[in-house]
């Protein structure tokens, strides 16, 4: 599983820090290693991101043992004016939505 993931390119609807959000709601034990290989990006790439959502109020963590554990401030409004009013929570639970039904088609 090592080395940098494969690259996508052209435009995508969601960012790479939407898509770290999200790979952290749907486990707050998630490993670094795990989230670049499900978003795609190198571990670098999402210790950067993880830095911004906290940085930014979105995201914290606690450090328990050799692991972290990912709080998720779900009642956080977008940043972007366009999303104005719209809650984290709002934007996971239409991801999760997305993921359970690719789940069930996938079975």
């Amino acid at each position: 599983m090592g080395g940098v993931p494969e690259s996508y390119i052209g435009w995508t609807f969601l960012t790479n820090h939407a898509r770290v959000l999200a790979s952290i709601a749907d486990d707050h034990n998630v490993r670094i290693r795990d989230i670049a290989a499900r978003c795609r990006l190198t571990e670098r790439a999402v210790q950067k991101i993880i830095a911004d959502l906290e940085q930014e109020g979105y995201l914290s963590h606690t450090r328990e043992g050799r692991s972290n554990t990912y709080r998720v401030e779900a009642g956080k409004v977008l940043r972007h004016p366009a999303e104005a009013g719209l809650s984290v929570a709002s934007l996971l639970s239409l991801l999760v939505q997305d993921e359970d039904q690719r789940a069930v088609r996938a079975q």
